[in-house]
């Protein structure tokens, strides 16, 4: 039997470069957001879009904080409501922004951010509101103080804002994110007092349920409606991520650690995070095809510049918003971590 010799030399190429990729080879490419200016000397991401778009916000020395949107290498400064701070939460595909600002009096209220302008979508009632998601049809969903004191989460279409409730029983809610279909995450207290996740689909809020022990808090949700967040595990032992999927709720595991916060899912079910290691520190991390794995480990060089605690959001093309360290600054600053060419092959390969 002849065997084509092209063939093998391709073959042993692909292997090759699966092992240096497997072998903690860079993974990520690392762009380091930075901050608005020099009044500010730092800087958290919060959402991405397709685009690789990021907001969050930038901070001052004195605490003070304002929303961004980051686009192509320049910072874009959204303002305020009057007051003094404001911070992004999501941005959808078209560059639209959700998040928190203050008003003239100080107070919080959820805002819209379209064609140069932000926009202050009120409450349902109460003193307060914040956005945390907004979907590509510029609906928003967050939470508000209603007129009764309690806390609700809320579904901004149209002009506007529709209560979504809470759990039978419940008194209090927050949402969390949104996806395309229009279906929210987030959670709710229950007639027991505990919190758990919950999605809101089709006017109805379903109980997520899980990892055995009293309390669960989703964050985010991918277009097929599965969520991530986190769940206190029997016994209230450890809080592990989950992937909650067609009706379960997986347990991600740790790092190695007893504390693991998912954050953001994209629509491969890739999940980010922070997780607690085996030293009690807390690290950024991926979890995708079974494995979860510490970003640190991924990024190369950069690891000696930054070390990576949260993974915050994670978009469709694996593009991850990190909240990280850096060492020459001695600040909390945004990074946009982007996958290499090698390592996207890598993943198609084994897929």
């Amino acid at each position: 039997m002849s065997i084509n010799k092209e063939f093998v030399r391709i073959v042993t190429v692909i292997g090759l470069l699966l092992t240096s990729v497997g072998a903690n080879a860079q993974q990520y490419t690392v762009t380091d957001l930075g901050t608005l200016g020099e009044n500010y000397v730092s800087s958290s991401g919060a959402g991405i879009n397709a685009s690789g778009q990021v907001t969050g916000s930038s901070g001052t020395l004195f605490n003070g904080h304002h929303a961004f949107l980051y686009n192509n290498g320049t910072m874009q400064d959204l303002g305020t409501l009057g007051g003094t701070n404001s911070a992004g939460a999501s941005v959808n595909a078209s560059g639209e922004v959700t998040g928190e600002s203050w008003n003239t009096s100080q107070r919080s209220r959820a805002f819209l951010y379209t064609n140069g302008t932000m926009q202050d979508l009120g409450t349902l009632g109460g003193p307060g509101s914040a956005g945390t998601g907004i979907n590509a049809s510029g609906q928003v969903t967050g939470w508000s103080y209603t007129d009764l004191g309690a806390r609700h989460m809320f579904l901004y279409s149209n002009g506007t804002m529709e209560d979504l409730g809470a759990l039978p029983g419940g008194t209090n809610s927050i949402a969390t994110g949104i996806n395309d279909s229009g279906q929210v995450t987030g959670s709710s207290s229950t007639s027991s007092g505990t919190n758990h996740a919950v999605l809101y689909s089709n006017g109805t809020i379903q109980d997520l349920g899980t990892l055995g022990g009293n309390e669960s808090y989703a964050f985010g949700i991918n277009a097929s409606g599965d969520v991530t967040g986190w769940s206190e595990t029997s016994g209230g032992i450890n809080v592990d991520a989950f992937l909650y999927s067609a009706g379960t709720m997986q347990d991600l595991g740790s790092l190695g650690g007893t504390v693991t916060y998912g954050y953001a899912i994209n629509d491969s079910g890739e999940v980010t995070g922070m997780s607690s290691t085996s030293t009690g520190e807390g690290h950024a991390f991926l979890y995708s095809n079974g494995q979860m794995v510490d970003l640190n480990s991924e990024i190369g060089s950069a690891a000696t510049l930054y070390t990576l605690y949260y993974g915050q959001a994670i978009n469709n093309s694996g593009q991850i918003v990190v909240a990280a360290y850096s060492n020459a600054t001695g600040q909390f600053v945004a990074l946009l971590l982007t996958p290499t060419s090698i390592s996207r092959a890598s993943t198609k390969l084994h897929q």
